[in-house]
């Protein structure tokens, strides 16, 4: 055992507790009247004490997904796995399963106290076990000695981590999160999502997190399902997902992409060669749906594009282009350039001494390594 699971192990007997393996095996979600499936044939494996988060636009069915889980929606086909329990018939109540809400669903007319131990009374336990245990919810959040206080009188924050507090007080195995951090200001949200990963790490409770800020899902997970049309496009680590997108959509809702189109020619050396229009030709990684003469993007990373004399001779595509925007965003410049073809890319510079600049209206020549480029 593993540090981090022997000290996962020392809080399972308290709060928490080690997490539960999930699973959906081709789950369908059909509403009455629907023209399409909100949820269309998902299949996804979460690994005990995993970080998943779904991520998509508005409509993609991230939320039916999670509802499902909870067992507030039912699904029209397919099966729901905690571990070796088939869920999709089994009661809400009877799924041990902990929610945290964007709205809080805190009782306002109940103290901190009894909010948190509200879940620990339905199961019968006894007063003494119930102190015990929201004492040590409290302290895991942060918030000692807050049990008298009612929601009105707490922050936004502090409100949220009154909400997590409950939904952790009876040892679930897993945790959903729909849009917990929505409804806060940047700054507090960013505190919260690192105090959430942290929470994470040391409880080891499968966490299973609904958004569609990206930022927030590149920081806070381990792996990250990415939902379009009620289908996942593409699942993986956080790194995995931003430099080696399988699709544009991918490429376009995580990070900020270019995307310069253009018509396969040929491969070279596992390089996928396209033409692009007034740009020239163009390589990259490809994957297994190029094919010669079909019509494919490449996409690179705004931070990836450099000035052509800055690459040093290693294998690059360079490109001429006009800057025809410079806007300044505190840490960087963001330049949009101008190409023959009438195609426009967006670079980023950051802003320290040392790194070179150009103004509207400059003819200059960018470049990128190959390697940063992918075709999709």
């Amino acid at each position: 055992m593993t540090a981090k699971q022997s000290e996962r192990a020392a809080h399972a007997d308290r709060i928490g507790a080690l997490g539960a393996r999930v699973r959906f095996d081709q789950v369908e979600k059909q509403y009455p009247g629907g023209a399409a499936n909100a949820v269309d044939g998902v299949s996804l494996d979460i690994a005990p004490g995993e970080f998943v988060t779904l991520l998509g636009p508005s409509g993609s069915g991230k939320t039916t997904t999670l509802m499902m889980l909870a067992g507030f929606e039912t699904p029209t086909a397919g099966e729901i796995w905690v571990d070796d329990q088939a869920i999709a018939a089994v009661p809400p109540w009877r799924r041990n399963i902990g929610m945290v809400f964007q709205n809080y669903a805190l009782f306002p007319h109940m103290t901190v106290g009894e909010n948190i131990a509200f879940p620990l009374k339905l199961r019968g336990m006894p007063r003494d076990e119930v102190t015990r245990r929201t004492r040590e919810a409290l302290d895991l959040v942060g918030l000692p000695g807050y049990e008298g206080r009612y929601p009105r009188q707490l922050s936004g924050g502090q409100q949220q981590r009154i909400a997590l507090a409950r939904a952790l007080v009876f040892n679930p195995r897993v945790l959903l999160m729909d849009e917990p951090l929505g409804a806060l200001d940047k700054q507090l949200r960013e505190r919260l999502q690192l105090e959430i990963k942290a929470l994470h790490d040391q409880l080891g409770v499968t966490i299973i997190y609904v958004t569609h800020d990206q930022q927030e899902a590149l920081v806070m997970s381990d792996r990250i399902a990415v939902m379009n049309l009620g289908q996942i496009e593409q699942i993986g680590g956080p790194g995995e997902l931003y430099d080696e997108p399988a699709s544009r959509f991918v490429a376009s809702f995580i990070g900020e992409s270019n995307f310069l189109d253009g018509r396969v020619t040929g491969f070279d050396d596992g390089l996928g060669v396209i033409e692009a229009p007034g740009v020239g030709m163009l390589r990259a990684p490809a994957h297994g749906g190029c094919a010669i003469n079909s019509e494919v993007a490449l996409t690179v990373r705004p931070e990836k594009i450099v000035f052509a004399d800055e690459l040093n001779g290693a294998s690059a595509n360079t490109i001429d282009a006009e800057i025809v925007t410079v806007i300044f965003v505190g840490e960087m410049h963001r330049y949009e350039a101008r190409l023959g073809g009438g195609q426009t890319i967006v670079l980023k510079r950051q802003h320290r001494s040392g790194v070179g600049r150009c103004g509207r209206g400059d003819r200059v020549r960018l470049g990128w390594h190959v390697a940063d480029g992918r075709l999709v």
